[in-house]
């Protein structure tokens, strides 16, 4: 099988009536690019990259379309022996732009795992679940507002909270903190600075709320600044903008910066250097979610497909954009948020078939 044809979609993504806010700035859509990789044997495979913004990674809408539009040239007539092999050849193509080379690397599992009548889980190496947790994202608000909604969400079903915090007086994420922890009990509670807080403020944090439980998750921007502070600290970290890739991650658990992760699929690369990680973790018993940064019902099934094959003491949820959006690619098989669960698609591939016109016309096309 040979790598035909190549399209590029880009797609708006408006947020239903919200507004998103975490510390370095706020968003009511966003942009997200969708890749069909096309056989000769007439199948398609679908991948999608999203960034949220340009300042919120080292990623970017457009950049994406630059990156997807230098490698697919190089991709038509290609054979298509595995993901590894597809994979080695965009390195060669371009160097690093790994959020982009994600969209391929979704693309190409999809394919294969129609071409063989197989789900991306069990090529990815066998579910464990047929549905997974996810968890709700708090954005920044007056903490009375948080903690309403926290509560909420709670009641709907979700079994555990990501509230963001920075961007603002330390003494307003604290409030916040304070009353998200009173509004929900023990609910397990996640504090995301998105590498907003200062070393201090961190530390003020973790004195002042000591008595209640949470993860802090990516407090500074950097992982020499954790390094830093992590013997004062109470509260467990993890990371999750500094696990750039395997490499980084690799380096964090050296290091023994952190006590788990906070992981995208794109960021990493893809869905193969996503499961390489999920190993490492589980060699290293370190908990991890299965996330990603944006997007709709591609984004949202590679997700879910990797999340299931994690061992299910080290899962800690899946978040996916959906539950903040009115649109879906494929009308007949969603992907949803439904009693603060997912299922996992079903059918070959991500088992996410893209309604006929669903994208519009490509922006660039291969052949």
């Amino acid at each position: 099988m040979r790598i035909a044809e190549i399209h590029l979609y880009q797609v708006d993504l408006p947020l239903n009536g919200t507004v998103y806010r975490l510390s370095e700035g706020a968003h009511t859509a966003l942009d997200s690019t969708v890749v069909q990789i096309v056989s000769d044997t007439g199948l398609s495979g679908w991948g999608e990259t999203c960034p949220i913004g340009p300042t919120h990674a080292p990623a970017h809408a457009l950049g994406a379309r630059a990156a997807l539009t230098q490698m697919a040239p190089g991709l038509i007539g290609r054979t298509v022996t595995g993901p590894s092999a597809v994979q080695r050849a965009l390195h060669g193509l371009l160097h690093g732009h790994n959020y982009a080379k994600a969209a391929i690397d979704i693309a190409v599992h999809d394919l294969l795992g129609k071409a063989h009548g197989l789900s991306v889980c069990d090529m990815l190496g066998g579910a464990t679940t047929d549905q997974v947790d996810s968890y709700w994202s708090l954005t920044l608000d007056d903490p009375d507002e948080t903690a309403r909604v926290a509560a909420e969400k709670v009641a709907e079903g979700y079994p555990r909270l990501q509230m963001k915090v920075g961007g603002r007086p330390v003494e307003v994420d604290i409030e916040a903190i304070r009353k998200v922890s009173e509004a929900t009990g023990r609910t397990p509670l996640v504090v995301d600075a998105n590498r907003a807080l200062l070393t201090r403020d961190v530390l003020r944090i973790d004195r002042e709320c000591a008595d209640i439980p949470f993860v802090f998750e990516q407090p500074c921007n950097t992982m020499e600044e954790i390094a830093a502070i992590r013997p004062q600290l109470g509260h467990p970290v993890y990371l999750d903008e500094s696990a750039e890739d395997l490499g980084e991650v690799l380096r964090a658990i050296s290091l023994g910066v952190c006590d788990g992760f906070g992981l995208k699929v794109t960021r990493l690369g893809g869905l193969g250097a996503m499961a390489t990680v999920r190993d490492v973790c589980e060699a290293r018993s370190l908990p991890h979610t299965c996330d990603d940064s944006w997007g709709g019902d591609i984004i949202a099934a590679a997700c879910v497909h990797v999340a299931a094959t994690v061992h299910p003491r080290l899962l800690e949820g899946v978040w996916i954009a959906e539950p903040f959006m009115d649109r879906h690619y494929d009308s007949a098989h969603p992907v949803r948020v439904e009693d603060g669960r997912i299922q996992v698609p079903t059918g070959p591939g991500l088992g996410v078939v893209p309604d006929d016109g669903a994208f519009g016309d490509p922006v660039a096309s291969f052949a």
